[in-house]
């Protein structure tokens, strides 16, 4: 009871002191009511803080207009630790009365970030049992969903965490991606890709292939391992955070990549040769699709439309 107690007084405070404001959301922002769209984002949980909240309100307006289908969370949901458990205060000041909106009372797909992963892994996805919209049935997953247009796209989950190389040699991290069984991961994903015949296939995963932000420089131990394989099945678009900004990026090949991580905090970010549009910016991507035709735009905090760019199949 002294439990249930405390997860209740908690939700009042942070009810009341993140009081929703209203967002007036730029008219210029497309939208196709024959398309099914997504929003995109990740690096969130902060308690609310570095303009989580205003964010989550801009995100509940952009929502009440478009009626995405889904929210895809790029990962590290919980910082700067995780989670201890699937009763830890932070599903509620980070999660639970941050996206309070009801027109955010959608179904969350997510995937676990290295800051997940300092925590209780396990937790996040348990709580799949006990949220009717929190998502995330394993560390990695797939459906596929049926889009407006009758097309089909074939959404994929992956944990890069043990596929980041380096991750072995630090302690905070070593004994955890150590217990993942990396091979069969990668199996399971050339055949879920392989065996999907949908208009459009999707990854998305914590680390970025490809980055002009704060890693630009850094050895990419998780593109050596995942890029051969979005090449090979011809993932469309492969999505991801953990940089704390936003990207889009068109590498040669078929894949766009898109980083969406500027869900609280955020840090410079710049160019590469091929990036099409960064910006350092609390704000999340909104992704649309139809048979052969999808549209992306970025989003910021206050509504304000930073970016579009139709895609053509």
């Amino acid at each position: 009871m002294k439990k249930i107690g405390l997860l209740l007084v908690l939700a009042f405070t942070v009810s009341t002191v993140f009081a929703q404001k209203k967002v007036k959301l730029d008219k210029a922002i497309a939208y196709d009511e024959d398309a099914t769209g997504v929003f995109i984002f990740g690096d969130w949980g902060r308690g609310g803080e570095y303009k989580q909240k205003e964010l989550a309100n801009a995100m509940g307006a952009a929502a009440k207009k478009f009626e995405p289908e889904f929210i895809i969370s790029t990962g590290d949901n919980f910082y700067p630790n995780g989670i201890a458990s699937i009763s830890d205060p932070q599903w509620i000041t980070s999660f639970e009365n941050v996206y309070s909106d009801h027109s955010l009372n959608i179904n969350w797909f997510v995937v676990l970030g290295n800051h997940d992963y300092r925590g209780n892994m396990q937790a996040e996805i348990d709580y799949t049992k006990i949220s009717k919209r929190w998502n995330m049935p394993a560390a990695y997953y797939s459906f596929e969903q049926e889009l407006e247009d009758g097309s089909k796209a074939l959404f994929v989950f992956v944990d890069t965490n043990p596929l980041n190389d380096e991750y072995y040699g630090e302690e905070k991290y070593a004994s955890k991606v150590a217990t993942q069984d990396t091979t069969k991961q990668i199996i399971w994903l050339k055949k879920t890709l392989e065996e999907s015949n949908a208009d459009w296939k999707i990854v998305t995963g914590h680390h970025p292939l490809y980055t002009g932000g704060k890693r630009i420089e850094d050895p990419n131990d998780v593109r050596n391992h995942l890029l051969p394989i979005l090449k090979e099945y011809e993932v469309d678009f492969y999505l991801a955070g953990h940089e704390h900004d936003l990207q889009y990026i068109k590498p040669s090949g078929k894949t766009h990549h898109i980083v969406s991580g500027a869900g609280s905090e955020v840090r410079p970010t710049g160019y590469l040769e091929t990036t099409v549009f960064a910006e350092s910016r609390q704000g999340f991507g909104y992704l649309s699709l139809k048979k052969g035709a999808a549209h992306l735009s970025f989003i910021d905090y206050k509504g304000k439309l930073l970016y579009e760019t139709n895609i053509v199949k």
